[in-house]
């Protein structure tokens, strides 16, 4: 299923916190957003992922046994996005340089 890439908002019926997913042009969820408390924190949240995407020395690449992960961190050094699992690095590094190149221009779409 190919799609735009996008930013999708939406609400957890759990805990009633707002979350943000980043999905790529092939439809898959590269990058997760923390719980939020209101929609307005979520929103600023999706704005420093695209602020800080395009820069590789926010990529804090994980490595353990058949499974490579990274998380986006802000320049304060706080995570604001996590990747999905990734089986090989060189998948990571496909996912990593997805959000470089959706993130920045990716639209809101509000499902909450």
């Amino acid at each position: 299923m190919a799609s735009n890439p996008k930013f999708q908002v939406f609400k957890s019926t759990s805990n009633n916190q707002y979350y943000y997913s980043l999905r790529s042009r092939n439809g898959e969820i590269i990058l997760n957003g923390e719980g939020y408390t209101t929609k307005q924190s979520c929103l600023n949240g999706i704005a420093a992922v695209r602020a800080n995407a395009p820069y590789d020395t926010r990529y804090d690449r994980r490595d353990s046994w058949n499974n490579y992960t990274f998380n986006l961190k802000a320049s304060n050094g706080e995570i604001i996005g996590r990747s999905e699992n990734y089986t090989t690095r060189s998948a990571r590094e496909g996912g990593i340089e997805a959000v470089k190149r959706d993130a920045p221009g990716a639209p809101i779409e509000d499902i909450s």
